[in-house]
């Protein structure tokens, strides 16, 4: 039996390499008011320890990090909007802890099959032993995978954003990074209040029956690795230190 095909939500990320092996991902998530989310637990998957939140209804996650020094973020769609089956063989959740388990992430992407699976992108960073990051959209009919350079990086879902909208926000982050020291701090300042005043495209959406719902940032500095999850409906934070850095 095929998957319905997946909720339509959609996420705005950002992601920052520091010093050494270290980086800031932040991500927005965007999607249907009623729809509840699980606040990031650990779990045995196999034989891999994951840190993610959890979609209540499909079991799923859009964002976790692993013992394999992995970090995984997936987001809704891949170059431009696409017309959505009925139905897939495989809930887009399901590949973030897939690849999360990976001994070798690219050789991991590379293989991996999403022939059935709705289109997706993938921003993912290994640390195993240098800073890898990657890039990988699944168009519906072919991956394309590509190493990302060591420096700033902003994704919008093709979901709902057009290219306009994405080019947009592309220029409130260059702006935004050409005066302000890009911190831990200061990026959840860009991805809570970045914008005009129109709730179509500002960072944090309200399109009625769609909204940002939460902001999801792992860190990675010289001390620690942790996991933020913030509910921006009741405000509640979550924050979970996934490993303690020691030298």
């Amino acid at each position: 039996m095929g998957y319905l095909a997946d909720p339509k939500f959609m996420c705005t990320v950002t992601l920052i390499p520091t010093q050494e092996n270290n980086f800031i991902l932040t991500s927005n998530r965007d999607e249907a008011v009623n729809r509840k989310t699980l606040l990031p637990e650990f779990y045995q998957v196999n034989k891999t320890r994951m840190l993610f939140p959890k979609d209540a209804v499909a079991g799923g996650t859009w964002i976790g990090v692993s013992d394999k020094n992995t970090m995984i973020c997936l987001l809704n769609g891949g170059f431009e909007i696409h017309e959505r089956s009925a139905s897939y063989r495989q809930s887009r959740g399901v590949v973030v802890k897939d690849l999360l388990e990976a001994d070798d992430l690219e050789k991991a992407i590379l293989a991996y099959n999403c022939k059935g699976v709705e289109p997706f992108t993938i921003v993912a960073v290994n640390w195993q032993s240098d800073l890898l990051l990657f890039e990988m959209v699944w168009d519906g009919q072919q991956k394309h995978l590509r190493r990302l350079e060591k420096e700033t990086h902003i994704w919008s879902s093709s979901t709902l954003y057009t290219k306009d909208m994405k080019a947009t926000r592309k220029k409130w982050f260059a702006a935004y990074e050409n005066q302000n020291v890009l911190t831990s701090m200061s990026l959840l300042d860009f991805h809570k209040n970045a914008g005009v005043g129109d709730k179509d495209i500002d960072l944090q959406i309200d399109r009625g029956f769609l909204k940002t719902r939460s902001i999801t940032q792992i860190v990675k500095n010289e001390e620690e690795l942790s996991m933020r999850y913030e509910n921006l409906q009741n405000k509640e934070v979550s924050t979970v230190v996934f490993e303690a850095i020691t030298a």
